[in-house]
């Protein structure tokens, strides 16, 4: 996979179907977001993700992103 920093540009799937957006921050520790508990681990971090239709800001594995 291609590496993902900040500011990358990507796609990820959603019950209404992929979204476009990028990533804003990135998550190697426990952390909370949304009211929802995330555990990431060192090979699979969670990103803070923006979509750039609706501006609403989602939490996803990496593993669950892709580069656009």
């Amino acid at each position: 996979m291609a590496t993902i920093r900040t500011g990358t540009k990507v796609s990820w799937n959603t019950s209404q179907g992929p979204t476009h957006g990028k990533v804003v921050k990135k998550h190697t520790s426990d952390f909370t977001f949304d009211g929802q508990h995330f555990t990431p681990t060192d090979d699979d971090p969670y990103w803070i993700v923006e979509s750039e239709k609706t501006g609403a800001k989602a939490a996803h594995k990496e593993s669950a992103l892709t580069r656009t």
